[in-house]
């Protein structure tokens, strides 16, 4: 039987890559159009007269995104077999591409920084990622206002000033309990001590003083919650003050012969003899005096378990007459004191950082580069996804065999590689990655130098 004579409607495909791609319809066809806007003045001569040269305004990205489609049409052979995409999905491929490649060196930023901006300015982000100039914040009564922003520009373009700033937070808290400085709020009381009693509950002392309204003027008034939700207090210091307590001056006699009854106003020697010292040798005599008063002139010590304080000896008479304590309320960490500002608001992850979209403008050739390759790749996955609806086309007496998964494989291969490389190519250009080429480069300097002979001068 003789085959029949196929008579189709189109002897060509509906589908075809064009050979160059249009810079006016890319703005049309971007999924985004983030990078729409990437405008620069160019000059030209337009008349001849090199002195007055014409201008006009282009598009980097647009024209970025139309040259794409000829590198396009080239790599993919479309010069010899039809490729079955259109220009829009090139677009849409080179905008990606320029989205994937700011992403990647955002994230290179963020762990170049991060440590050092933790605290400071985040923003507020529209839904392409970039800065909002007016964000709208809540107001008290719940009204919607416009907030001012500090951020105004592009900080992925910003070399930041470093400041240490999570070493800091870190040494704050470790300051806070060495009693050195910090951010915690000390906070100080004191109650009478009673005759014949020993022991003492700081916890309920404390507290009860905190919610009593005679003690309004205090800064702890009301901070410290109720019986049922307070939390348990830091105590960092118990002391009593006492005109018993001796002042010492290191004088020539080493406290013989002096001037004063020893025990309320004080002493000084009549002839003094002054020696220049270290530093360290007055802040360790200071404190040994201070450690003095505290034990030795006092004649008291103490017990702290749970915030129950036992003074040994028993206390008798009206000496001591009070008790001071020096303690901390170990707040929310999630709340700012209003008398102790720690600095919770601001940057507190990679995802607050102020960075938006890198400018298009501002990458350079390199950048081009990796973003024309990894637009290819991604157009090939595109035809690859199509050519696998159909694995073979059948035509009359034998069948066309598609390359669709073998396409989406060498793409998916070729991404991953392109990640790999710019990614290890920025991981050896941190910041302390810098430093230790540096380092290295100055010991190399040295070495160099020390083999060159000095030049020995002859008068």
């Amino acid at each position: 039987m003789a085959l029949p004579t196929l008579t189709p409607q189109s002897t060509t495909s509906q589908v075809i890559l064009p050979e160059t791609g249009s810079a006016g319809s890319v703005a049309a066809s971007l999924p985004y159009s983030i990078y729409s806007t990437s405008t620069y003045w160019q000059t030209y001569d337009d008349d001849g007269d090199p002195d007055d040269p014409g201008t006009n305004a282009v598009n980097a990205f647009l024209s970025g995104a139309a040259d794409q489609v000829a590198y396009t049409y080239r790599k993919l052979g479309g010069d010899v077999l039809d490729v079955e995409l259109t220009a829009n999905q090139v677009y849409a491929a080179y905008e990606e591409a320029v989205l994937e490649y700011s992403y990647l060196i955002n994230i290179h930023q963020s762990k170049n920084v991060l440590s050092n901006v933790l605290g400071g300015t985040t923003a507020s982000f529209n839904e392409d990622g970039m800065i909002r100039e007016n964000p709208v914040g809540a107001d008290v009564d719940g009204v919607p206002e416009q907030a001012d922003m500090n951020i105004s520009t592009n900080l992925s373009l910003k070399y930041p000033r470093f400041d240490f700033a999570y070493a800091r937070r870190v040494t704050d808290g470790i300051s806070s309990e060495a009693t050195v400085g910090g951010s915690q709020t000390v906070y100080s009381a004191s109650f009478a001590v009673q005759t014949d009693q020993q022991d003492y509950d700081l916890q309920s002392l404390i507290l009860e003083a905190s919610n009593d309204v005679a003690n309004a003027a205090y800064p702890f008034y009301q901070k410290l919650g109720t019986e049922t939700d307070a939390s348990k207090l830091l105590i960092k210091k118990v002391y009593f003050k006492t005109p018993r307590a001796m002042w010492n001056f290191y004088g020539y006699h080493g406290g013989l012969n002096v001037a004063g009854n020893l025990s309320t106003y004080g002493q000084y020697a009549d002839d003094s003899t002054f020696q220049v010292v270290p530093v360290w040798q007055h802040k360790a005599q200071a404190v040994s005096y201070e450690d003095s008063v505290n034990t030795r002139t006092s004649q008291f010590s103490y017990e702290l378990r749970n915030n129950r304080l036992r003074i040994f000896p028993v206390p008798q008479s009206d000496y001591p007459e009070k008790m001071w304590i020096e303690f901390v309320t170990p707040g929310d960490t999630w709340i700012e004191e209003d008398n102790s500002k720690a600095g919770i608001t601001g940057i507190n992850n990679l995802n607050t950082m102020p960075l938006q979209n890198i400018p298009y403008l501002n990458i350079n050739s390199i950048g081009k580069q990796w973003i024309r390759k990894f637009a290819l790749s991604m157009s090939k996955e595109m035809l690859g996804l199509i050519r696998s609806k159909f694995s073979s086309i059948p035509i009359p007496g034998n069948e066309i065999t598609l390359n669709g998964d073998a396409l989406i494989s060498q793409a998916k291969e070729e991404q991953q590689a392109l990640r790999e490389e710019l990614k290890t190519t920025l991981d050896e250009l941190t910041y302390s990655k810098l430093m230790e080429g540096d380092v290295e480069m100055v010991k190399n300097s040295s070495e160099v130098m020390s083999e060159v002979p000095l030049e020995i001068y002859v008068g």
